[in-house]
C-alpha cells in the first residue's frame, strides 16, 4: 500500500454544519411519531400531546446537560467517556455497551419495518428487502464518513419536509382555512372529554412517549468528525427545544383535533387518518413512503452510532483493540461490519422466530436508551460539582438553573424507569432491560479479571 493509502490514525472531520444540523433534526422524527402516536392517542385521547409535552422536557433537558459537557470535549462516544471521568471504568463500561446493544438491535429491527413497509408495493418476502435495505445502509457507511452525512441530509430534509407540510395543512384544515371545512376543535372535548381515561394514563403514555423521542443524542457523537465540534454541538442542544415543540407536539395537537381518538387504531399511522379525514388522496402511500425514509434515516444513524461506540469502547480496552482499526476512508470498517452481523442476526431471528427470541432482543433493549441518559444525567452532576468557578464562568454552554434542573431530569427518568413495572406493557422491557444492565456489569467485572484496563491506547479523537 502506498504512502498515501495509508489508513489515518484518527477519524476524519469531514462532516459539515449542514450533516450535523440535519443529523440532529433526524434524530427526533422517526417512526415513532408517524406510527408509534398512534398508541399514545389510542389510550390517552387528545391529551396524548401532554405526554408528549412532558417528555420533551425531559429530552430538552437531557441535550442540554450533554451540551454542556460536549461543547468541553467533544469526543467520539461522548457520554461513555463523560460517565467514565465521572464515576470510573465501569460506567463508562456499562453506557457505552448499553447503548451499542441499543442500537445494534434497532438496526435489525428497522430493517424488519423496512421490508414490510415496502411489501405494499413489491411483491417479496419481507427478510429479503430487509437484507438489502441493510446492505444499502452499509454500503453507504462504508464509503466515508461524508457519505454518511449526505445521506442523512436528504433522509433528515424528507422527513422535515413531511412534518412541516403536515404542520401547515393540518393548521389550515383546523383554522378554517380549508375549502369545504369550518373550524372545528370537538374533538378535544367531545368522545369523553379531553382525558378520557383519567390523567394516570397521560403519565404512564411518558413511558410510550419517550422511546419515540430517543436519538438528539447522536448529534454529540457525529460532532466529533466534524471541523468545528463545539459550535455544531452548541447548535443542536439549541435548537433541540424548537424540534420537539414544533414536530411532535405540534403534530399530536394536530392529530387530536382533526382525527376522533376513537378512531385510531394501534399500529395504524393517525397521519395517514387526518389526510384520509382532510380528504388527500393517495394518503396510505404518502406516509407509507415517508415511514419507509424515516426508517432507512434510523437504519443509516443506528449503524453509524452503534460502529463509533464500539470504536471508543475498543480504545479504551473494553473491546478487542483490532475494531478499533480505520480503513484509508477514516472509517472504523471492522466496528461498522460487526453491526451489520448483528443486524443479519436480527433479521434471521425475526424470520425464524418472531414471537420469541427477535422479541426478546428488543424487549431487553427496550429501556437502556433511558439508563443511558440517566447516566448522561447523573455525569453532568458530578462533572460540573467538581468544576472551579473559572472553569465554571468559561463554559460555552450552561445547563439551566444547576443543579436544580439536572435533579429534576435524573429524578424524572428515575421515576418513568420505576414506572415501568407498573405499566404491563411495559414490564417485560424494564425487567429484561434491567438483566442487560446486570449482565455487562458483570461482564465489566470479568474483564477487569481477565484483561486488566489498557491506558496506553491514543484518544480516537482530537479536538
Amino acid at each position: 500500500m502506498s504512502t498515501h493509502e495509508q489508513p489515518p490514525e484518527t477519524l476524519q472531520k469531514s462532516l459539515k454544519q449542514r450533516h450535523l444540523t440535519m443529523i440532529a433534526i433526524g434524530g427526533v422524527v422517526g417512526a415513532g411519531l408517524f406510527v408509534g402516536s398512534s398508541a399514545l392517542l389510542h389510550t390517552s385521547g387528545p391529551a396524548a400531546f401532554i405526554s408528549y409535552g412532558v417528555t420533551g422536557v425531559v429530552i430538552v433537558l437531557v441535550m442540554r446537560m450533554l451540551g454542556e459537557m460536549a461543547t468541553t470535549n467533544p469526543s467520539t462516544g461522548s457520554f461513555a467517556g463523560y460517565a467514565r471521568k465521572a464515576f470510573g471504568g465501569w460506567a463508562g463500561f456499562t453506557t457505552g455497551w448499553l447503548y451499542w446493544f441499543f442500537w445494534v438491535v434497532a438496526v435489525g429491527a428497522e430493517a424488519v419495518i423496512g421490508g414490510k413497509l415496502l411489501q405494499r408495493w413489491i411483491d417479496l418476502p419481507s427478510w429479503t428487502m430487509a437484507t438489502v435495505l441493510l446492505l444499502a445502509m452499509v454500503a453507504t457507511n462504508l464509503r466515508s464518513v461524508r457519505n454518511f452525512g449526505e445521506f442523512e441530509y436528504w433522509f433528515a430534509g424528507i422527513k422535515v419536509a413531511a412534518i412541516l407540510l403536515f404542520l401547515g395543512l393540518g393548521a389550515a384544515y383546523v383554522f378554517d382555512l380549508w375549502p369545504g371545512h369550518t373550524a372545528d376543535f370537538s374533538n378535544l372535548t367531545d368522545l369523553g372529554g379531553f382525558a378520557p381515561n383519567g390523567w394516570t394514563v397521560i403519565l404512564s403514555g411518558v413511558v410510550v412517549a419517550v422511546f419515540s423521542m430517543v436519538g438528539p443524542e447522536i448529534a454529540t457523537i457525529a460532532a466529533a468528525e466534524s471541523a468545528e465540534p463545539e459550535k455544531a454541538v452548541a447548535k443542536a442542544t439549541n435548537s433541540v427545544i424548537a424540534r420537539i415543540g414544533f414536530f411532535y407536539i405540534g403534530s399530536v395537537l394536530l392529530l387530536a383535533i382533526i382525527v376522533p381518538w376513537t378512531d385510531v387504531e394501534i399500529g395504524q399511522s393517525p397521519f395517514v387518518d387526518a389526510l384520509a379525514h382532510m380528504g388527500i388522496p393517495g394518503g396510505p402511500d404518502i406516509m407509507n413512503a415517508v415511514i419507509l425514509v424515516a426508517v432507512l434515516s434510523c437504519l443509516n444513524s443506528g449503524l453509524y452510532t452503534s460502529s463509533r461506540m464500539l470504536f471508543t469502547l475498543a480504545h479504551k480496552g473494553d473491546a478487542p483493540h483490532g475494531i478499533a482499526k480505520l480503513d484509508r476512508h477514516g472509517v472504523p470498517r471492522n466496528s461498522l461490519l460487526l453491526a451489520t452481523l448483528v443486524g443479519f442476526a436480527c433479521i434471521g431471528l425475526d424470520y425464524l422466530s418472531p414471537d420469541t427470541v427477535f422479541a426478546f432482543l428488543l424487549n431487553a433493549s427496550g429501556a437502556t436508551i433511558l439508563m443511558v441518559y440517566l447516566m448522561i444525567a447523573m455525569s453532568q452532576i458530578k462533572l460540573r460539582g467538581l468544576m472551579i468557578p473559572d472553569e465554571v464562568a468559561r463554559l460555552r454552554l450552561k445547563m439551566w438553573l444547576f443543579p436544580y434542573l439536572s435533579i429534576l431530569a435524573a429524578g424524572s427518568i428515575v421515576a418513568v424507569l420505576v414506572s415501568m413495572f407498573y405499566v404491563e406493557t411495559t414490564r417485560s422491557q424494564i425487567s429484561l432491560s434491567v438483566a442487560a444492565l446486570i449482565a455487562t456489569l458483570i461482564a465489566y467485572r470479568l474483564r477487569r479479571r481477565l484483561n486488566p484496563p489498557v491506558t496506553n491506547h491514543p484518544a480516537p479523537v482530537t479536538n
